[in-house]
């Protein structure tokens, strides 16, 4: 879905535990969306946000770089219902291990449904169904995200080639599609939990994640 504007709002300074970045904040702008969930009011205009981290010199050679969906429940509350922050911290160690490379962090939460309804979800995985079943039961996609914004900030950065941090091959498509030469794929597989296991199953088996 193309977006009608992509613009850079911000550029600061940001020292972290992981090392020093630049954080940069990104608004891509969509002209009648298509919708996720058709039992709902479609919208004109959707506006999403995303947050690049910057690390040391990304222009010599194809930079690492991790796309990561934002997750409340696991970036900030340590959720084990899911994989993200795990992901999380590996991206950024890599990255910093190599002295360089990009966090893009999306604004997806839920695989693009929302903190409320992937909580609704929530609900419905308790009953027994999966995480895909659970956003269908509630109206929405399987995935509802799209992957044009990352690409559009990679080329405002410079940057045309990348080293991908992911398990998901729709990124990666994602990218390749938007003139984005993928050199070479990262595996970001972390342990299983015990109470993600089945939430790791179904990534791989209906969205063919490359998990084992």
């Amino acid at each position: 879905m193309p977006f009608t504007a992509v613009n850079k709002v911000a550029d600061a300074d940001f020292p972290t535990r992981w090392g020093h970045f630049r954080i940069l904040g990104f608004e891509g702008i969509i002209d009648n969306p298509e919708p996720c969930n058709d039992t709902l009011p479609a919208s004109t205009r959707r506006v999403e946000g995303a947050v690049a981290l910057v690390m040391g010199d990304i222009h010599s050679a194809p930079p690492i770089v991790r796309i990561h969906s934002q997750c409340l429940t696991g970036d900030v509350f340590h959720s084990l219902r899911c994989d993200c922050r795990q992901q999380l911290e590996l991206a950024l160690a890599t990255i910093t291990e190599a002295g360089s490379g990009i966090l893009l962090y999306e604004q997806q939460e839920g695989r693009g449904i929302g903190l409320m309804a992937k909580l609704r979800a929530y609900e419905l995985q308790d009953q027994g169904l999966d995480t895909i079943e659970a956003n269908i039961e509630l109206g929405y996609k399987a995935d509802c995200r799209e992957f044009e914004l990352p690409a559009e900030v990679l080329k405002q950065l410079g940057v045309h080639a990348v080293r991908l941090i992911t398990n998901n091959p729709a990124k990666v498509e994602a990218l390749e599609q938007a003139g984005i030469k993928v050199v070479e794929r990262i595996s970001a597989e972390v342990p299983a939990e015990p109470t993600n296991l089945r939430y790791l199953q179904t990534k791989r088996d209906k969205m063919g994640h490359l998990v084992g």
